[in-house]
């Protein structure tokens, strides 16, 4: 696991996303650019392949991605890290995985899942903002595996020590970047001190 918490800028965003009185705008914008931080350092496992390639001036080596990205948002929250990831990554292909917590058993529960047909040979994105309990990472990793994917990356903006060890037990092969790791869990399974609901505060909900 991979954590920014000492990267200045990713600081400076991070205590300007927990304010309460941070705006959806400039919520939505502060996450988009964060993101775009994380974007180098949960890519620089990728593997690459060499090619030649003809410049203006004569022929020369270059280097390419050697497997598609794809690109996996865990709706609705995920969905406002993954436009930072298209920018950078516009070749990728885009899946979804609809998940919602059941807030009494605290378990995620899948109502949607779009996703494309050769993720065996894909280098995965898993893409959420929060790693509270780890459940939602954990079931979107069993998808992910169970449609035959082999290279799986998870990338969120606030982690817990709880959801963190959970993931590296049941799913030691995942990498994952995140800006911070807090304190841990309350009792109702949110992240403290985190930064609240990211799917309301991005959208504007409640």
């Amino acid at each position: 696991m991979t954590d920014f918490s000492n990267h200045p800028v990713i600081s400076d965003r991070m205590a300007r996303l927990r304010c309460r009185e941070c705006a959806p705008s400039d919520f939505r914008r502060y996450v988009h650019e964060i993101a775009s931080l994380l974007v180098f350092f949960a890519t620089k496992h990728f593997r690459v392949k060499e090619v030649e390639v003809q410049t203006p001036l004569t022929r020369t080596s270059g280097k390419v991605l050697n497997h598609p990205v794809v690109l996996v948002p865990i709706l609705r929250a995920g969905l406002g890290l993954s436009e930072s990831f298209q920018k950078l990554l516009p070749e990728a292909t885009v899946a979804h995985l609809g998940m919602a917590r059941n807030e009494q058993t605290l378990k995620p529960e899948i109502y949607l899942q779009k996703l494309p047909g050769d993720l065996e040979e894909a280098e995965i994105i898993l893409l959420d903002p929060m790693l509270a309990t780890g459940g939602s990472a954990l079931a979107a990793i069993e998808v992910l595996k169970n449609q035959g994917a082999q290279r799986i990356s998870f990338v969120c903006l606030v982690a817990s020590p709880e959801g963190l060890g959970l993931l590296r037990e049941k799913h030691p092969d995942v990498l994952v970047t995140c800006a911070v790791c807090d304190e841990g869990l309350n009792e109702n399974g949110f992240i403290v001190p985190g930064l609240g609901d990211a799917g309301d505060r991005i959208f504007g909900t409640t």
